[in-house]
């Protein structure tokens, strides 16, 4: 079947489901495979529970609505980027080391005070999440807004295929899944793909004009710059303190967010916001009304404490971030629960060694080292306790070891070390 058979097929569907737990009346259902599952076998189930059509890719599934296809993701991909070509609508692609899903959350709220976005949900940026959100978009669409994530060089220039974006934002460089792209360097190389996109296609680029190896990378870009100074926005009176603020025409725009990280990430949503004329006002109300969630930077008061709820997932790169951010917090007591960081590669022992010796060096009252990474490192000092695991953690802890009301405490770690787990515990 021709992919544009199918997308009209699509169009009068209620959208596409590539899970059955999880599937509609009236959706289109695509058979994709894993290495632990394969969707072909519940395309049967899935015409069953109501379904418009099953997408499979292996013979011997064949059921009266099935549509039998050479590769099922890869249909997926050339669906959506069909899909992509018939809405004709503005693409903003945005990737980066650290902060990507929350800059897009901001990128939204700002952009929605004006025009009708779609973006991103959740954690759906790789090679099958892009796809889903292209195809989440419709008609009524004015601007789409695409989280790209990649853990190997190659992978943002599928999706930049897949996509099209008319523009574009790396959010920074950093020491993130180090072990797929084969060190810093190569994560730069891989993120800059979003670059090489937008250059040959004459995208425009939103460029953080403070970053030097951003300005570097993006050469040849068309772009529009923010920054504190020269810059075609200038966003200034900055602080985080605890919350961060910064103004824009002397307007004072005070966020919900933390750490003086979530600075260029807010600067980037006004800058974007500035861009596509989305008045002050709007803007301003779309950034304060904003507030973190999903483990990510979140603020919560518990037991006389201010509890920064990071643990989404970690790198050297955000883990150095977030502690120097808890470091520079008012309070009168500092504590770090740190989980293992995932994918760091040939510099595992050597990242987690240094990111223990920054918590020690910034003066952080407690810290809590979880995971087989971090229990590796031996004699750190009295204030430091390491544990192997995190059942090890939570049949050895006894409690803060500190009666202050004022305190802060830090938690984060990779995704697969589920820190969250701490706060049932404190």
């Amino acid at each position: 079947m021709e992919i544009a058979q199918l997308h009209k097929i699509f169009l009068e569907s209620t959208g596409v489901c590539t899970d059955t737990r999880k599937l509609l009346e009236g959706n289109l259902y695509v058979a994709l495979k894993g290495e632990n599952f394969n969707g072909n076998v519940f395309a049967k189930a899935a015409l069953a529970q109501g379904a418009s059509y099953a997408v499979i890719d292996e013979p011997g599934f064949e059921e009266e609505k099935t549509i039998l296809v050479h590769d099922a993701l890869e249909t997926l991909q050339k669906l959506a980027s069909f899909h992509r070509a018939y809405l004709g609508l503005p693409i903003i692609a945005l990737t980066g080391s650290n902060g990507k899903t929350t800059t897009k959350e901001l990128i939204n709220v700002v952009l929605s005070q004006r025009f009708k976005t779609s973006a991103t949900r959740g954690n759906l940026n790789n090679h099958i999440g892009v796809p889903l959100t292209l195809l989440g978009m419709d008609k009524t669409t004015e601007i789409g807004i695409v989280e790209m994530g990649a853990n190997h060089q190659g992978e943002i220039a599928q999706l930049c295929a897949i996509a099209k974006p008319n523009y574009g934002y790396i959010t920074n460089f950093g020491k993130a899944h180090l072990e797929g792209f084969g060190g810093v360097e190569g994560v730069i190389k891989g993120k800059s793909e979003l670059y090489d996109f937008l250059r040959s296609n004459g995208g425009l680029v939103f460029l953080n004009n403070d970053d030097t190896k951003q300005i570097e990378k993006s050469e040849g870009c068309k772009n529009y710059t923010f920054g504190v100074t020269h810059s075609d926005i200038v966003i200034d009176d900055q602080n985080a303190n605890p919350y961060v603020s910064l103004s824009l025409q002397g307007i004072k725009i005070k966020s919900q967010l933390i750490g003086a990280y979530n600075g260029t990430n807010i600067a980037a949503a006004i800058a974007i916001g500035n861009y596509f004329e989305v008045k002050i006002e709007e803007i301003r109300k779309g950034v304060e009304n904003y507030l973190p969630s999903n483990n990510r930077s979140q603020i919560i008061q518990k037991g006389g404490a201010s509890i920064i709820l990071d643990a989404y997932n970690a790198n050297p790169t955000s883990m150095e971030a977030a502690l120097r951010s808890l470091s520079a917090q008012p309070a009168d007591y500092r504590v770090a629960f740190l989980g293992d960081m995932f994918e760091v590669g040939a510099t595992t022992q050597a990242e987690h060694k240094n990111i223990a010796r920054i918590a020690i060096s910034l003066g952080i009252d407690e810290i809590y080292l979880v995971g087989k990474h971090f229990a590796a490192i031996a004699d750190l000092g009295p204030s430091v306790f390491s544990y192997e695991s995190f059942k090890e953690f939570q049949e050895s802890f006894k409690g803060l070891r500190t009666r202050s009301e004022n305190k802060v405490i830090l938690v984060k770690g990779s995704r697969g070390m589920a820190m969250e787990r701490v706060l049932d515990m404190i």
